[in-house]
């Protein structure tokens, strides 16, 4: 079966790259393909804008960007903010204060730039079990002295705040204090981290958001995800796709099953269910 698509969204690390995060070609060209027809190409991410690759940003098609989570979609060419929907201080705080009370690897983001204290990079080890995730993570985050101390100079509304666990239960634990926090969305791209933003904001939200700004019918959405951070993706597409390695949720609320993000899931896909001529 053949769908008709305007807009393809994809998730970065677990759909759309490989574990050693990389772009292969066959998905590169089979983007250029799409982008070709016409259909608009839009990496969702959990990243911030510089912790894209450029080879992503530079398909032609990719033309906007959610980034955080949907805390800001961009223009992919000039990093021009669209929208943003930042969590508060007082939020942010509260969060940081239960992250700390746990053995995490802490950081905030702000403008699109994710920052941590220099002597948790020195373990990141400790905390990132994945070697290719901790090369990115040493490759894009900015180091600072205190954090706190960081968070307090800034004292402004922010993308998001992430920590990093090093033990699976305290995370658990953690997760559900959040979550009965009002006014802020908890999730995780990772089995080790969470992910909070201002409340209602997630990649699904901001997603319909862009569509809608864009004239594109859901029903004309095609999204890929892996992670607890695309459920709300795949289930506000038309046509929601979980990778072949994805978690329940998100095999739950999809309507197809994409192959392993290390065989050119996301491409054959595509090529599948979308005619490109």
């Amino acid at each position: 079966m053949k769908y008709k698509v305007r807009m393809i969204a994809f998730d970065l690390d677990g759909t759309l790259l490989t574990t050693d995060k990389r772009l292969t070609d066959e998905t590169r060209r089979t983007l250029e393909q799409a982008a070709k027809r016409g259909i608009l190409l839009v990496p969702a991410t959990g990243r911030p804008l510089t912790g894209m690759p450029a080879e992503v940003l530079g398909i032609a098609g990719v033309r906007y960007a959610i980034t955080a989570n949907g805390a800001r979609v961009v223009s992919a060419e000039d990093g021009k903010i669209l929208r943003e929907k930042l969590i508060s201080v007082e939020k942010a705080r509260k969060v940081l204060d239960i992250y700390g009370e746990y053995d995490t690897l802490r950081e905030i983001y702000y403008d699109g730039q994710g920052y941590m204290e220099a002597r948790q990079m020195e373990q990141l080890d400790h905390y990132v079990p994945d070697p290719n995730m901790a090369k990115y993570m040493r490759n894009t985050r900015k180091c600072v002295p205190d954090l706190m101390e960081k968070f307090r100079q800034e004292n402004r509304a922010m993308d998001k705040v992430q920590a990093v666990f090093a033990c699976a239960g305290e995370k658990e634990q953690a997760f559900r204090r959040i979550r009965e926090m009002e006014g802020v969305e908890a999730t995780g791209a990772l089995s080790y981290n969470i992910e909070v933003t201002a409340g209602g904001i997630n990649k699904g939200e901001a997603l319909l958001w862009l569509a809608g700004e864009l004239g594109i019918d859901r029903e004309e959405i095609l999204a890929f995800g892996d992670g607890a951070n695309d459920a709300d993706m795949i289930r506000a597409a038309g046509i929601g796709a979980a990778m072949e390695v994805s978690v329940l949720e998100v095999r739950a609320a999809a309507d197809i099953l994409a192959g392993s993000n290390d065989e050119d899931g996301v491409a054959r896909a595509i090529q599948r269910y979308i005619d490109l001529g």
